[in-house]
């Protein structure tokens, strides 16, 4: 086959398969001119959210709120002409409008009147919030049974007469018809979805809030999101892989928390293995060290025996992860982990411990599945155990529709926009140099070693089961969720044996990774976007996983604003710490805005009292110029199939592609 004078092969074969879609002058012409206007439109806004520890009531409402912007524009519309108190009726309505229809249905009496005014009024929101997109994005948005009319409503001058009157007559034809309430619905959903184009979730999906599958199967739900993972992430992620180590570790976090219900009821996964061998191997064990955490609000639903119950199941587990964990880091020298195994360091006779050259005490050594010849080693039952519990975790339907979920729509890192996004850090020495790493590689470091996490991550689920790289995959993730200086982790060590055994807490400290310190240098800031080719004024690292203590005066913003710690402190154990409910970040035309909330007052009382999460919103940073789609990572592409349907044009004109002109 001979190319064209002007084209190799490969350029002109790819213009013929462009020309299957665009057969001639007319049809190129025409998305050329589409593409072109759609690059001139507003940057959609972007929102994102860090953090969220299952809290699932607190994410729906930032979620369905996109951090205040939804109210922003309740209150651009109607803040000088609607009273307060309808406003936020208003706000609630479009954040919840299932069940805030059905308590105004039950207390309004000329339900008619309120649907025709609010209708009215969602109709301007939507109109406002939709003004950025093409009206063939926003069409595509609407539900289906809606979309001619909600799009004829959206587009109607009402200063029209005849078209008021058309307008009028399409909203009393709704109630009349009695579509009212299920046409609302839709339009409060159509709204939440244009005000925010895509969604970043910059890791820590699970553990300690109850409801970690439900934020999953909104986040399934959603129309446009990427996901950083985060060492939570990562935990669940390698228990639905298969591995036994990670799948203990999940259910020691969730004893702990006494956070089961995620466990047992979301992913249909049963305890009982563990209830049983708990109840018969450690029935005359010393438990009291433990203990779970049960929240004040619910300890009166526990009996003393059920709390001993759980102890035993706590103990249990933990005394068997830890003989995992150690058969891991005997695996994997690489890891360089060998000053954690520490089930060979104890003296049982004194009831000691030696870490670092150093006798501590410990407050429990009653442990009945230990054989101190042979610390690490599995009994039978314990081994039988740790199997069953892993096979529910492979089979857990839902929970492996979750983790494929966030294999495809999440990263170790993203690039977005100009953005750099990540949970943990970027491992570096305390010289501030990039730490290397030789685990499975050699002395990588910086973005080669994040790219390799990734890759390696995912072969801990896609490889063939029992391959060595399934293997080494599913040890790798436990590296990740607890390794030395893992780029998620971001810490020397992991001390749960310590916590748990050791009076001590100064045996407790867990030393953050020096990138931790670094990053408040912005020339290290501007060094790190470099790695991923950023530069620029408004390039920044914005980062998840370390909760910011706001109340005693530390700043999310770092390294001279090119670095954005957006902790959501959604976890209520956190709370006391940072004296906030975190922060969100809101990424528009015009700016960068840093929201922080205070705690959620929980769903109901968002619903009866239309109560929204207060927050407060800084802009930290203003564009020069609104920004268009032409500066996005979307417009570099539109302007490539741009640049490709112009040679296509070209080519036609030519005659090295001959138009096809159906009939």
């Amino acid at each position: 086959m001979k190319a064209a004078k002007g084209y190799s092969l490969e350029n002109l074969h790819y213009l013929k398969m462009l020309a299957k879609q665009y057969p001639n002058v007319q049809a190129a012409s025409t998305e050329i001119i589409n593409l072109q206007a759609i690059l001139n439109l507003p940057k959609g806004t972007e929102h994102f959210i860090s953090d969220v520890h299952g809290e699932y009531e607190a994410f729906q409402h930032i979620l369905n709120s996109a951090s205040g912007v939804v109210r922003e524009k309740i209150d651009d519309l109607f803040g000088s002409s609607v009273s307060r108190a309808d406003r936020d009726q208003l706000a609630t309505l479009i954040y919840y409008p299932k069940e805030k229809l059905e308590e105004i249905a039950r207390e309004t009496e000329d339900l008619r009147e309120w649907y025709r005014i609010t209708f009215h009024r969602l109709i301007e929101v939507c109109r406002l919030v939709s003004s950025k997109y093409t009206r063939s994005k926003v069409r595509k948005a609407m539900p289906q049974e809606y979309a001619y009319i909600i799009d004829e409503m959206l587009h109607t001058h009402y200063e029209d007469s005849d078209k008021r009157d058309y307008y009028e007559n399409i909203i009393n034809t709704i109630i009349d018809i009695d579509r009212a309430s299920n046409f609302l619905i839709e339009m409060c959903e159509l709204i939440k979805r244009m005000a925010v184009d895509h969604l970043h979730l910059v890791g820590d999906i699970f553990d300690r809030g109850p409801g970690a599958d439900i934020i999953l199967d909104s986040l399934m739900d959603y129309h446009s999101v990427d996901i950083q993972w985060g060492n939570h992430d990562i935990l669940w992620m390698g228990a639905a892989s298969g591995s036994r180590t990670l799948v203990a570790t999940v259910l020691v976090n969730s004893l702990r928390y006494n956070n089961l219900d995620v466990i047992e009821t979301g992913y249909g996964i049963s305890l009982r293995p563990l209830s049983v061998f708990a109840d018969e191997v450690y029935r005359d064990s010393d438990v009291k060290q433990f203990a779970v955490k049960i929240a004040s609000e619910e300890e009166a639903h526990y009996t003393e025996k059920s709390k001993l119950q759980l102890a035993r199941m706590h103990k249990a587990i933990t005394i068997l992860l830890f003989k995992l964990e150690g058969q891991k880091i005997l695996r994997n020298p690489s890891f360089g982990m060998n000053d954690r195994l520490l089930l060979d360091k104890i003296d049982y006779e004194r009831q000691s411990i030696n870490i670092g050259g150093v006798d501590y005490p410990l407050e429990d050594t009653d442990f009945p599945t230990v054989d101190p010849k042979d610390p690490y080693a599995l009994t039978e039952e314990e081994d039988r155990l740790i199997n069953q519990l892993t096979r529910s975790f492979l089979y857990s339907e839902k929970l492996q529709r979750h983790v494929r979920f966030l294999y495809s729509k999440g990263s170790i890192y993203r690039v977005f926009n100009g953005n750099l996004l990540f949970h943990g850090c970027i491992p570096m020495t305390e010289e501030g140099k990039l730490m290397s790493f030789s685990i499975g590689c050699k002395n990588l470091s910086g973005k080669e070693f994040l790219d390799y996490c990734d890759l390696t991550a995912r072969r801990a689920y896609y490889s063939k089961p029992g391959s060595k790289e399934r293997e080494f995959g599913m040890d790798f993730l436990w590296f990740l969720w607890a390794g030395r200086n893992s780029p998620i982790f971001g810490r020397d060590r992991m001390t749960t044996f310590e916590r748990r055994l050791i009076k001590d807490e100064k045996t407790w400290t867990e030393p953050k990774n020096a990138y931790y310190r670094h990053y408040n240098d912005p020339a290290v800031c501007d060094e790190l976007l470099r790695q991923f080719g950023l530069e620029g004024a408004h390039c920044h690292i914005i980062n998840g996983h370390v909760p910011v203590k706001s109340k005693k005066g530390e700043s999310p913003i770092k390294g001279g604003g090119k670095l954005l710690v957006i902790d959501g402190g959604f976890c209520k154990a956190y709370q006391k710490t940072t004296g906030i409910a975190g922060y969100t970040l809101i990424y528009n035309s015009a700016c960068l805005r840093l929201v922080s909330h205070e705690p959620f007052g929980g769903r109901e009382n968002a619903i009866r009292g239309n109560q929204d999460i207060a927050s407060t919103s800084v802009i930290f940073e203003r564009m020069e110029h609104r920004m268009k789609i032409a500066e996005t990572d979307v417009g570099r592409q539109i302007k490539e199939q741009i640049d490709d349907l112009m040679d296509l044009l070209s080519a036609f004109r030519s005659g090295a592609i001959v138009e096809d002109h159906k009939e």
